[in-house]
């Protein structure tokens, strides 16, 4: 399985607290199945983003984690950012289109503010898509204003915006409205990708396989299987996703 969302380097952002706490984390992810996990900062007003410092402490972690993580293969590891769609970080990621996206790719994680959504979010992923990034929504089931109005999240989807759902919310972590909309969103086909948003070692860590269990339940085997491995796996390859249908629109 490959994690496209997880915050495992310590002391940037409100993940690992400690190189301990990180170790540990990618230890989890690769003792539940996670193969490939890409290290997610967040870029917002409380967080900056700096890809070269960054990338030097994914380089430090990759040395921690030599000959650490038993069973073989060891885990790879790859950069990317939780990138927060406000004015000022819409500017910079269009000036600046791969110092955000997930490794080399044109793929780029969007997570939405809890407390206002602008009724330009789609002409904000058009603008994205016309310099050549594929936006990925991430949590959506999550934010309360997408849970009065999931719709929107659908109509998203059919424009060309992947959608990102967190593992644990299908599987009731998160409290039952997130998990009845994550449901809802994949009973239309409006979900690409399953990932952790694991943030530590004790409540929101690195799993996807209870999640799949609950996908494959609701949308088959198939489906499933297309959400932890091979969509997220074309995405760390920068190719397109091999599963998407077009989402049911109510």
């Amino acid at each position: 399985m490959i994690d496209i969302h997880c915050h495992l380097l310590p002391e940037v952002d409100d993940g690992p607290k400690s190189w301990d706490a990180a170790v540990e984390m990618c230890r989890m992810a690769a003792a539940d199945g996670i193969t490939h996990a890409v290290a997610t900062p967040h870029a917002n007003d409380r967080y900056a983003y700096d890809r070269a410092y960054l990338s030097g402490l994914l380089s430090q972690l990759r040395e921690k984690l030599h000959g650490e993580i038993d069973p073989t293969p060891q885990l790879q590891l790859s950069l990317g950012c939780d990138f927060h769609l406000s004015f000022e970080n819409l500017e910079r990621v269009l000036e600046q289109p791969h110092a955000y996206t997930i490794g080399e790719t044109n793929y780029l994680l969007i997570e939405l503010s809890n407390y206002s959504v602008p009724a330009q979010v789609g002409d904000c992923f058009f603008r994205l898509g016309s310099r050549g990034l594929t936006p990925i929504l991430t949590h959506p089931e999550r934010n309360p204003i997408l849970q009065q109005t999931p719709q929107r999240v659908l109509e998203w989807a059919e424009q060309g915006c992947l959608v990102q759902v967190t593992a644990s919310s299908l599987t009731g972590f998160w409290g039952e409205r997130p998990e009845i909309i994550a449901r809802w969103l994949l009973d239309r086909s409006a979900v690409h990708i399953l990932a952790s948003d694991a943030h530590d070692t004790k409540r929101r860590v690195p799993n996807l396989s209870a999640a799949r269990a609950v996908a494959e339940k609701i949308v088959g085997l198939e489906y499933a299987e297309a959400l932890v491995e091979g969509n997220p796996g074309a995405i760390v390859k920068g190719t397109p996703i091999p599963y998407c249908p077009r989402p049911v629109l109510d």
